[in-house]
């Protein structure tokens, strides 16, 4: 199987290509958001209304129970039922961009298999088991080729645990990810591999040549070091990437340090990439606890960005350096002040599944 990815060309594409659909999951865990849960259905209304009007939602749901509820509330808001397909498939959270699987794709032959990484709920979490499914359930409803990547982990052969949300790429090989989450001893994914070794697994399976590595991700965020949180590619040379400007901010340092690595960066063919800087929103917290919120947790979707918002002065600010520099797409806001008491924002509950 190994073979077949790395000699026929297949590759995980850059999220702003064409995509098929968008998987997502309906919000049941109310120990997600202590408090507020109440107020997140509406905020996923929102983000499939927006995206159902370009390409297929398909929504994964706890139990058959649900169905009919959730389709009369997603029809209030003039949802097109025909452009949401619900899926039983029981999850322990809505988090599909490291839960769903990741799409590889060959368009030389037109085909499209996907990856069942292993998860652990990010090293945290005793209850993962539905979420660990969730790739096996989705290659199972669409009867495409599922693959696990495997790594060896004292001569015992281990399925490779990685998340969607720890890595972006441009895909034309180059991959950003951080040192935090991918190599740190907290909350460790792959224990005692290193990190040539994780190069050499991920090169392998997202046919990947190139790998930026940034140190840390931003305060308050719960995976220790996304980087879907500070930095995303959105072109194959161009980067975007979060800034903080108050000196007194826990962000600042760790910022800061992350864009001198990008502007020494190349791209898989050895072209500097270009660094366009989005400022942090002002600190937020909740209940006394502060939680990640950042404008990079942006989705591409067909003609379309979904942006998180957070009723914050840089909000304007973010949406129109993110406009100006993807002219060709619909920059949608969204407010996540309440959906980031889940310590996720839109793309970390999206999963794209690519065109081929």
């Amino acid at each position: 199987m190994d073979k077949i990815i790395n000699t026929d060309g297949f590759r995980m594409p850059a999220e702003w290509e064409k995509q098929n659909s968008t998987w997502l999951a309906w919000p049941h865990n109310k120990n997600d958001w202590p408090g507020l849960f109440a107020k997140i259905p509406s905020v996923f209304r929102e983000i499939i209304f927006h995206i159902s009007k370009y390409q297929k939602v398909n929504l994964l749901v706890q139990d058959e129970k649900q169905i009919i509820k959730i389709q009369k509330y997603l029809l209030q808001k003039n949802i097109k039922l025909g452009m949401v397909t619900i899926h039983v498939v029981p999850t322990n959270r809505v988090w599909t961009r490291d839960t769903g699987p990741i799409y590889l794709i060959n368009k030389k032959k037109k085909k499209k298999i996907l990856l069942n990484w292993g998860f652990n709920a990010w090293a945290k979490y005793k209850d993962y088991q539905y979420d660990n499914m969730v790739p096996l359930h989705i290659s199972n409803i669409q009867n495409m080729q599922s693959i696990t990547p495997m790594i060896k982990i004292k001569n015992k052969y281990m399925p490779f645990t990685l998340e969607g949300g720890s890595i972006d790429v441009n895909g034309e090989g180059t991959l950003i990810t951080t040192k935090e989450c991918l190599l740190g001893k907290v909350q460790q994914r792959n224990p005692g591999v290193s990190k040539k070794k994780i190069e050499n697994t991920i090169s392998k399976y997202l046919n990947i040549k190139k790998f930026i590595w940034l140190n840390k991700g931003i305060v308050g965020d719960d995976t220790h070091g996304h980087v879907d949180d500070i930095t995303r590619f959105f072109s194959t040379n161009k980067i975007f990437t979060a800034i903080e400007h108050d000196k007194r901010d826990k962000n600042f340092l760790t910022l800061k340090e992350n864009i001198k690595i990008l502007e020494k960066s190349t791209n898989q063919d050895n072209k500097n990439n270009e660094i366009v800087e989005i400022p942090m929103p002002k600190p937020l917290f909740i209940k006394r606890t502060r939680v990640p919120a950042s404008y990079l947790n942006f989705y591409f979707a067909n003609n379309i960005v979904l942006v998180p918002i957070f009723n914050d002065n840089n909000d304007d600010i973010a949406l129109n350096i993110i406009q100006k520099n993807i002219p060709n797409k619909k920059i949608i806001p969204i407010n996540c002040k309440d959906l980031i008491w889940g310590f996720g924002a839109i793309h970390c509950m999206t999963q794209q599944e690519p065109s081929v």
